[in-house]
């Protein structure tokens, strides 16, 4: 069984490949592809997380977009609450040039110090499969569930 109380710093990749706001998305395609990664932070000049590209984010750029859905009542159109905002969301990761453009800036991140129970259910909870390892506000590292994986096939 594995060691749940393990914490994460003991079982995350610690040698990052990150993104710059600026970068060109189908550079950074090319570099997740041949990484053999699922996704990569984003950080600013100083080294701080800013933001999280992921395959999903890449992959918007080839979806067919669904216009918002609406009714149209006597001469005018009416959105449902939450579509258009979620339409304009889509668009712009469709159209994005650079990864400022179609990365996540909410990011879900854990601390190195926490375990890999918490990790699991983090990644759980949260429906994300790649979180960034802070020490403090410094990104350290990034733990996917492929981590978790291998650790427990490990123990």
């Amino acid at each position: 069984m594995i060691q749940l109380k393990t914490e994460v710093r003991d079982i995350m990749t610690k040698e990052l490949i990150t993104l710059k706001e600026d970068t060109p998305v189908k550079e950074a395609a090319r570099i997740l592809s041949e990484a053999k990664i699922s996704g990569a932070p984003v950080v600013d000049d100083e080294g701080r997380l800013i933001g999280l590209v992921t395959e999903s984010d890449l992959v918007v750029q080839d979806v067919r977009l669904h216009f918002p859905t609406y009714i149209q009542l006597l001469d005018g159109y009416i959105y449902f609450p939450g579509s258009l905002k979620r339409f304009e969301e889509e668009f712009k990761k469709a159209v994005g040039a650079k990864v400022g453009d179609i990365m996540d800036t909410d990011v879900v991140t854990i601390d190195e110090h926490a375990t890999i129970e918490d990790a699991a259910t983090l990644m759980t909870e949260k429906d994300v499969g790649l979180v960034p390892v802070l020490s403090g506000n410094n990104l350290v590292g990034i733990i996917a569930k492929r981590d978790i994986v291998r650790s427990i096939s490990r123990s």
